[in-house]
C-alpha cells in the first residue's frame, strides 16, 4: 500500500535522490540539495502555520511505499504564486495587421509576456518514480492534493493552476528556448531550468524582452512544440483534463509548455467529495470501487487509495489496514472521492 503525507526533514536524502530521475524541464523539483533543503524546510512550516488566506505557503507531499518506507513520488502545492516574485507566462494571443486599400487581412499568432496569474493556486512538483507508474499511484499522487485543499479550503486561492513540462527532446533541448530565450540569456536551456529551480526568478525580469514575439518569425520546430506537453507529462495531463483543467492559450517562457487552470469548486475531485464517518472492519465483504481516501489532519494528512463500503448515508467501512495508514480510529470522519 502507498500513502501520501506532507514531506518530513528526515525525506531529503530519498527526495536528492529522486531529483536525480526527474530530469531536465522539471524546475520546482530541483537537483541542488541545498534548494531541496529549502524546500522541505518551507513546507513544515507552512503546514504549521495558521492561515487565514493564501500567501506565499508551499505545501510539498511524498508518496510512501508503505512496505519499504522509500518515498517514490512527489506532489506540492503553492498557495498563491507571484507573491514574492512576479509569475511569467506567455499568453498566445493574435494581432492583425491589415490594410483595407491593398485588401490584405493578416491575423498573427503573437507571444505576450504577463502576470496573469499572480495569486493563484499553483499544481507543482510532480514527479513519479519510473518503476512505480502504475496501479493508482499515479492518481493517488495527483488527486490527493485536492483533498487537502478541499478540507482545508481558506489556504487557497479560488483559481487553480497546472505548469505542464514542456517537449525538450532526450538530451535536454528545448526547440522553443534555443530559437528564443537563448538569444537573450546566453545559456542553455539545462543551465537556465537550474537557475529557475534555484527559487529566483529575478534574471527573467532583467533579461527576457518585454516586447510582443511573433511566432512567425521563430524556426518552425519551435512554432510545431508551443503547447506542447513532453511525454512523460503526458498521463499527468490527462488527469488534469478529466477532472475539469483547461487550457487557455499560456504557456512557460522557456520551453513553451501548457498551462491548464480550473476554478477550484469546479475540479472535479474537489466537487465529488464527500466526508463520512467510519466504521473500521478486518475485511471489506461488499468490494465497491476504489476511492482515494484521506484524513482530514492537517499536519497528520494522509491519504490512500482503496476500497470503501457504503453502510448508510453517513457511515462507511474501511479496513483496519486502511485506517491503521491514515492514522484514524472508529468514529472518526474521513474524506472520499472517486478515483
Amino acid at each position: 500500500m502507498s500513502i501520501i503525507r506532507p514531506v518530513k526533514s528526515s525525506d531529503l536524502e530519498q527526495l536528492i535522490k529522486l531529483s536525480k530521475l526527474a530530469g531536465h524541464g522539471l524546475t520546482t523539483l530541483s537537483t541542488d540539495p541545498e534548494r531541496l533543503k529549502s524546500q522541505v524546510q518551507s513546507s513544515e512550516v507552512s503546514f504549521a502555520k495558521e492561515v487565514t488566506q493564501p500567501e506565499h505557503e508551499y505545501y510539498l507531499f511524498v508518496l510512501e511505499d508503505t512496505k519499504t518506507g522509500e518515498v517514490v513520488g512527489t506532489s506540492a502545492l503553492e498557495a498563491a504564486v507571484g507573491t514574492s516574485e512576479p509569475f511569467y507566462t506567455y499568453k498566445v494571443g493574435t494581432n492583425v495587421h491589415s490594410s483595407k486599400k491593398l485588401g490584405i487581412y493578416n491575423p498573427m499568432e503573437i507571444l505576450l509576456l504577463g502576470n496573469d496569474y499572480t495569486g493563484t493556486t499553483e499544481l507543482c512538483t510532480l514527479f513519479l518514480a519510473p518503476e512505480y507508474r502504475k496501479n493508482l499511484n499515479g492518481r493517488l499522487l495527483s488527486k490527493s492534493r485536492f483533498l487537502y485543499m478541499t478540507q482545508f479550503r481558506e489556504r487557497f486561492a479560488d483559481r487553480v493552476i497546472a505548469e505542464m513540462r514542456g517537449f525538450s527532446d532526450e538530451n535536454g533541448q528545448s526547440p522553443f528556448w534555443n530559437a528564443l530565450g537563448k538569444h537573450f540569456f546566453s545559456l542553455s536551456f539545462t543551465e537556465a531550468d537550474r537557475i529557475s529551480g534555484l527559487g529566483s526568478n529575478q534574471f527573467i525580469a532583467e533579461l527576457m524582452p518585454r516586447y510582443p514575439v511573433h511566432v512567425c518569425f521563430l524556426p518552425k520546430e519551435a512554432q510545431e512544440v508551443i503547447g506542447k506537453t513532453h511525454p512523460d507529462t503526458l498521463p499527468a495531463l490527462k488527469l488534469l483534463k478529466r477532472d475539469g483543467f483547461r487550457y487557455h492559450g499560456y504557456v512557460d517562457i522557456f520551453d513553451a509548455g501548457p498551462t491548464l487552470e480550473s476554478y477550484t469548486d469546479n475540479i472535479a475531485t474537489v466537487r465529488n467529495s464527500k466526508t463520512w464517518l467510519t466504521k473500521i472492519v478486518p475485511k471489506i465483504n461488499k468490494s465497491e470501487d476504489n476511492f482515494l481516501i484521506s484524513n482530514l489532519k492537517n499536519e497528520g494528512f494522509r491519504a490512500t487509495a482503496d476500497k470503501i463500503e457504503i453502510i448508510s448515508k453517513q457511515t462507511v467501512s474501511i479496513t483496519s489496514e486502511v485506517a491503521n495508514k491514515l492514522g484514524v480510529e472508529d468514529g472518526d470522519k474521513i474524506r472520499t472521492t472517486p478515483i
